[in-house]
């Protein structure tokens, strides 16, 4: 995280975690924003849900992108869910489902945004989002000691 931008990898990106109380931590990232991280016994979210959030906010932040050129939304709502759940395949999320409710101005330039609103929605979906992509596509995820 101390990297100068210079000696840094352009693909790699990184969170540093931190104790702060009993199952409770903080992330922290290079540009020093700080986010609370529980178990669920408090007000900080879980690490379930901030998979949840990280899908909603990659893919929302996309479809702003494309879709704002054409109008900026009056009201723009991202909503996930998904089941945890325990099988043979351990802990993980199935059923995620991530629904859209954002409203567009009247007239022609809200008209534009409304039609290319489910073409943004599926190429964040099939190809853009790094996280529901991540997620769509296992990637291994190796741990071990410093």
């Amino acid at each position: 995280m101390t990297d100068a931008p210079e000696t840094r990898q352009p693909t790699l990106r990184s969170v540093e975690l931190t104790k702060i109380g009993d199952a409770r931590y903080k992330a922290t990232n290079r540009r020093g924003g700080v986010l609370p991280i529980g178990e669920g016994d408090d007000p900080d979210f879980t690490p379930v849900e901030l998979l949840l959030a990280a899908i909603a906010g990659c893919t929302a932040i996309d479809v702003e992108y494309i879709t704002r050129k054409r109008a900026v939304a009056e009201s723009f709502d991202v909503h996930v869910q998904g089941d945890k759940v325990r099988d043979e395949n351990g802990n993980h999320m199935t059923n995620l489902r991530v629904t859209f409710d954002i409203t567009f101005p009247e007239g022609e330039a809200g008209d534009a945004a409304r039609a290319v609103l489910p073409d943004a929605i599926a190429k964040s979906r099939d190809r853009i989002c790094t996280v529901s992509r991540t997620v769509a596509l296992p990637s291994p995820v190796e741990m071990g000691l410093g």
